[in-house]
């Protein structure tokens, strides 16, 4: 274990402005005290075409800019650091430790940033020079992933964050597994299950992401292979475009970020407050509204209970938010009944009922008849495409047993529900 760990005091953040495949310097984060600030670059702020990094939190003007009330440092940068996977993968890497003993091992937020791989989520990156810009690897190939039970058999090595994903994830522990995959014209996220599974939880966000498609939401695309005897959920991304045998990253930032907010803050998030942002700073406003909500209701319905603010984002292009595809919908085990939402839906309710997502309609452009139809429709295809979406992901009877009418469809869902909808309980049992 190092004795002793450095912590930068400042860091410089490039960004791929719209539709270019070329990063450029953006400005510097500069640590004053326990917080971290940012200043535009001068030759960024007279660069033609250059956007803010996101308003209002960040506008385009020179000088150190103030953080928001609450915040250490602009949450629309704090988007772009790794995901609790990344955090552990640096902390081994940093330590030499695994497991529980990574749980007590710290590293400031300007360290994560500087380590993580340079094809992260958005248009950000960050480096230790504002004049070269030198990408960090952080992706394998499909190929290479596909192969992998050969290549090891070969005793051939496989890139680093591959094999931690793959083949030490569990040492690690604490998190997900996850790895970038470049397939041709495509680039993707990997998902992989992992022994301490008590249920086969890739294979349940597949599941649940084809099932929100037919309830005609707007996800991303997921498919589901195998590599070397684990499944492995492979996610398409929408923040790159393919342009000119290169890519081009679309910048976002999440709804913690929209909202003001950080991770200590994340339970006072609510849709109530997101909808009001999308009121009025969203393209197409309404009918992102009622996807918005189809969101919220197909949550409830699947059990997915982890809709928490930074899996909600949207694109921003300078001027104007449109809302993502969705993402990360996977049904959470639960012990019983009764569950709650991870952003409050109407008032201080969060509870995970149909119920608490009608009173919530008006607020989604929603009068009640219309909302009650959303829900119908997605029991619907719930019902009618759960056996074809479940043979897809060759789930098994104990599976989908473990999930029928548990995570997808649970009894709770219906409770309380109004005159108006109370139909929909009998419509889950006869549909």
């Amino acid at each position: 274990m190092p004795s002793e760990i450095p912590h930068p005091d400042d860091a410089f953040v490039w960004t791929w402005l719209p539709g270019e495949i070329e990063p450029v310097i953006a400005g510097r984060l500069v640590r004053r005290g326990a917080s971290i600030r940012f200043a535009y670059g001068r030759t960024y702020l007279d660069r033609a075409g250059a956007i803010s990094l996101y308003d209002p939190e960040l506008p385009l003007r020179a000088g150190l800019l103030p953080l928001p009330a609450g915040l250490s440092m602009p949450s629309a940068i704090r988007d772009a650091a790794p995901d609790a996977w990344g955090r552990r993968v640096i902390l081994n890497r940093t330590f030499g430790v695994k497991g529980d003993d990574l749980d007590d091992r710290q590293l400031d937020e300007l360290t994560f940033l500087l380590e993580s791989g340079s094809d992260r989520i958005g248009a950000l990156d960050f480096q230790t020079s504002a004049t070269d810009y030198v990408p960090r690897a952080s992706q394998a190939a499909l190929d290479e992933l596909m192969a992998s039970a050969q290549k090891v058999e070969q005793n051939l090595p496989l890139s680093p964050e591959l094999d931690q994903a793959l083949h030490h994830g569990s040492s690690i522990g604490g998190a997900r597994p996850k790895a970038l995959i470049t397939d041709g014209q495509r680039k993707l996220i990997a998902k992989f299950s992992s022994t301490s599974d008590v249920y086969s939880v890739v294979k349940a966000e597949f599941v649940a992401m084809r099932l929100a498609a037919r309830a005609g939401l707007q996800v991303a695309g997921v498919h589901l292979v195998h590599a070397s005897g684990r499944d492995v959920l492979l996610v398409e991304r929408f923040d790159r475009l393919p342009a000119n045998g290169a890519w081009s990253r679309r910048a976002m930032v999440s709804a913690l970020t929209l909202a003001g907010l950080d991770e200590m803050m994340a339970r006072y998030a609510s849709y109530e407050d997101l909808a009001e942002i999308v009121r009025h700073r969203f393209t197409a406003s309404t009918d992102t509204l009622h996807e918005l909500f189809g969101r919220i209701v197909f949550n409830i319905l699947a059990g997915n209970t982890d809709d928490h603010a930074r899996n909600h984002a949207a694109f921003w292009d300078g001027s104007a938010l449109t809302l993502t595809p969705a993402y990360d919908i996977c049904p959470q085990a639960r012990a019983g009944q009764e569950a709650s939402q991870a952003m409050l839906i109407v008032g201080q309710d969060r509870s995970s009922r149909i119920e608490t997502a009608l009173a919530s309609a008006p607020n989604f452009r929603l009068d009640e008849k219309q909302a009650i139809a959303k829900v119908e429709s997605q029991i619907r295809a719930i019902c009618d495409h759960w056996q074809e979406e479940c043979d897809a992901a060759e789930l098994g009877e104990v599976d989908r047993n473990l999930m029928w009418r548990r995570q997808f469809l649970n009894p709770y869902a219906f409770t309380g529900l109004r005159e108006s909808a109370a139909y929909l309980t009998a419509l889950v049992q006869t549909v």
